[in-house]
C-alpha cells in the first residue's frame, strides 16, 4: 500500500462542521435529559433546567429521544469519543444545579432571633453564708455587690443578716449583667432589687396575712402539752393556757386524767397556710368536774387581762406554782428527817422536782430583798410582797438577767433556773411563803383575787363575753354530734 493508500479519507469541510454541531447538540441532549432511574432519584429541579425541558414534548411512558445521527457521516475519531462518553451520575447533576443556582440566585438571607434575657437563677443560702457568698454563687461579681449597696442603705440593712434555706432569685439581661434581685425575707416580707439609670433601686412588698377566730377543745389523757398538741395549739399556747388559770388551778398536781379545755384564739393565716397562733380570746378548763372560764378584755385606758365570765379578775396577788409543771417532791412538814443531814428537820417549804435549767418565776409583784447566796439555801431570792408577804425560791442553778438586790419584778416573771446549789441531792427549787414572818404552807392558802372590771365598762364587758361563750358552747355542740357519727 502507499502512502497515498495509507492517508485518512478527506471529507469535505462543511460535513465537518455539521458533524461537530450534531456532537454538541447530542452532548447538550445528555445533560439536559438523564435517563427515568436518574430522574426519579433527583431530589430538586432547578427551575431553569424545568423550563428547558418543558420546551421539548414528552410523556409519561416515553423519555424524549435525541435527534437521529449518521454515524457514516461523522468523523471515525468523534463518534468513537461520542460513544465513550460516560453517563450523568445524580451527584453530578445535583453539584451542577447547585453550581448554576448559586451563579444566578442572590446569597441566602439567615434570619436571627432576638436574643432573650437568660432565665432567673436561684441561689439558696448555706449554714455559714453571707451576701457576698451568695452573689459568688450566682456568678455576680463582687464590684457589683458593692454597687447594689452602695446604691441603697436600706438594701444593705435588709439582706445583712442571711438564714440558711433562704433563697435569691437572681435575674440577668442578655449580655449577662445583673438586672434584679429578688429576696424573701420573711414569711410576709420581700425585697425586689432592680438596676436602673440612676444605678440600683429597692422596692418593698409586705403581704397582710387574714387573722381568724379559730375553736379548739382538747381531753387530757396524760397531761396537758400532748392534749394541747392533739388540738392543734402550740407548745407557747398550752403555756399561754396553763398561766390564765393558774392563779386557781395548780398544773403541777391537780390535773386529772378526763379534764378538759376549750379555747377560742386568734390565727394568722396567708391563703390556706396557718402564719401564727395569737391571743387567746376564750377559754375554759374543767378540772375535777370544776368549771373555769375566762375572757381577754381591753379596758378604754388600754390595759389589757383575763377575768372570769362574770368580769371578776384571773389575776390574784400570787399564783399558785412557781414553777410550770413541775412534780412536787416534798411538801411542808413540821417532822421531815433531812436527806443530807439526816435528822429530824421542820421542812418549812415545798419542793418542785424539774430538770436543770427549768424557768421559775416570781409568784407575785415584790422587790428583791436578796439575790445571791444563802448558806444551805444555795444560790437564793427573797422577794418581798408589800408589807405581810415574802417568797423565798432556793438551790438555783442561776439568776435571770436584771434580777438582783434591790430590782422589782412582777408576777409571772422569770427569776432563775432550777439546780442543784447548797444542801441539794438532785435539781429541785425549794420555794416557802411567809406571812407576818411566819412560814405557811403556800399549797393551802386562799389568794387574794385582783380588782374586777369598773362598773362603768360592765356592760361593754358583758356583751364581748356574751357572744365569746355563746360561740364556744355552739362549736362545742357541733364537734361533739359530730364525734357520735
Amino acid at each position: 500500500m502507499t502512502q497515498k493508500d495509507t492517508k485518512a479519507p478527506l471529507y469535505p469541510k462543511s460535513h465537518i462542521l455539521a458533524a461537530s454541531g450534531v456532537a454538541a447538540l447530542l452532548s447538550l441532549a445528555l445533560l439536559v435529559f438523564p435517563s427515568r432511574e436518574v430522574e426519579a432519584k433527583k431530589p430538586f429541579i432547578h427551575p431553569e433546567m424545568e423550563s428547558a425541558s418543558s420546551q421539548i414534548e414528552k410523556t409519561d411512558d416515553q423519555e424524549p429521544e435525541p435527534p437521529s445521527i449518521d454515524a457514516a457521516a461523522l468523523p471515525f475519531a468523534m463518534l468513537e469519543s461520542s460513544m465513550d462518553r460516560q453517563p450523568v451520575t445524580t451527584e453530578q447533576s445535583t453539584e451542577q444545579s447547585s453550581q448554576q443556582t448559586g451563579r444566578d440566585a442572590p446569597p441566602a438571607t439567615v434570619a436571627t432571633a432576638p436574643s432573650a434575657p437568660a432565665s432567673p437563677k436561684v441561689v439558696t443560702a448555706g449554714k455559714g453564708d453571707t451576701l457576698s457568698t451568695v452573689f459568688a454563687k450566682a456568678g455576680v461579681p463582687a464590684s457589683t455587690l458593692q454597687e447594689v449597696l452602695g446604691s441603697s442603705k436600706e438594701a444593705a440593712k435588709q439582706l445583712g443578716h442571711i438564714k440558711a434555706g433562704q433563697k435569691f432569685e437572681f435575674t440577668f439581661a442578655a449580655n449577662g449583667e445583673l438586672q434584679a434581685l429578688h429576696a424573701k425575707l420573711d414569711k410576709l416580707k420581700t425585697i425586689e432589687i432592680r438596676k436602673s439609670a440612676q444605678g440600683f433601686s429597692v422596692k418593698h412588698e409586705t403581704v397582710k396575712p387574714e387573722m381568724r377566730t379559730v375553736y379548739a377543745r382538747g381531753v387530757i389523757d396524760s397531761s396537758l402539752f400532748p392534749a394541747a398538741k392533739k388540738a392543734g395549739l402550740s407548745h407557747s399556747m398550752a403555756l399561754t393556757l396553763s398561766n390564765i388559770f393558774a392563779y386557781d388551778i395548780d398544773f403541777a398536781q391537780d390535773i386529772r386524767r378526763g379534764d378538759e379545755f376549750e379555747v377560742i384564739y386568734e390565727e394568722k393565716r396567708l391563703g390556706s397556710k396557718r402564719l401564727q397562733q395569737g391571743n387567746i380570746l376564750a377559754a375554759r378548763f374543767v378540772n375535777r368536774g370544776k368549771t373555769y372560764t375566762a375572757v381577754r378584755y381591753t379596758n378604754k385606758q388600754g390595759a389589757t387581762n383575763y377575768y372570769t365570765a362574770d368580769g371578776n379578775s384571773m389575776r390574784k396577788a400570787f399564783i399558785r406554782t412557781p414553777v410550770d409543771f413541775a412534780r412536787i417532791s416534798s411538801r411542808f412538814s413540821n417532822g421531815r428527817r433531812h436527806p443530807i443531814l439526816n435528822k429530824i428537820r421542820a421542812h418549812k417549804g415545798v419542793d418542785y422536782a424539774a430538770p436543770r435549767g427549768t424557768p421559775i418565776r416570781a409568784t407575785g409583784d415584790g422587790k428583791v430583798k436578796l439575790a445571791g447566796r444563802k448558806g444551805g439555801y444555795g444560790n437564793t431570792v427573797i422577794i418581798q410582797h408589800g408589807n405581810r408577804q415574802q417568797t423565798l425560791y432556793a438551790h438555783m442553778q442561776g439568776f435571770a438577767k436584771g434580777v438582783r438586790t434591790g430590782s422589782t419584778v412582777k408576777q409571772g416573771q422569770i427569776i432563775g433556773y432550777i439546780g442543784t446549789t447548797g444542801l441539794s441531792t438532785g435539781p429541785h427549787l425549794h420555794y416557802e411563803f411567809q406571812i407576818n414572818g411566819v412560814h405557811v404552807d403556800p399549797l393551802s392558802q386562799k389568794l387574794r383575787m385582783a380588782d374586777p372590771i369598773v362598773r362603768g365598762e360592765k356592760q361593754r364587758f358583758l356583751q364581748q363575753t356574751q357572744s365569746l361563750m355563746a360561740r364556744m358552747n355552739q362549736e362545742k355542740a357541733t364537734m361533739l354530734a359530730m364525734d357520735k357519727r
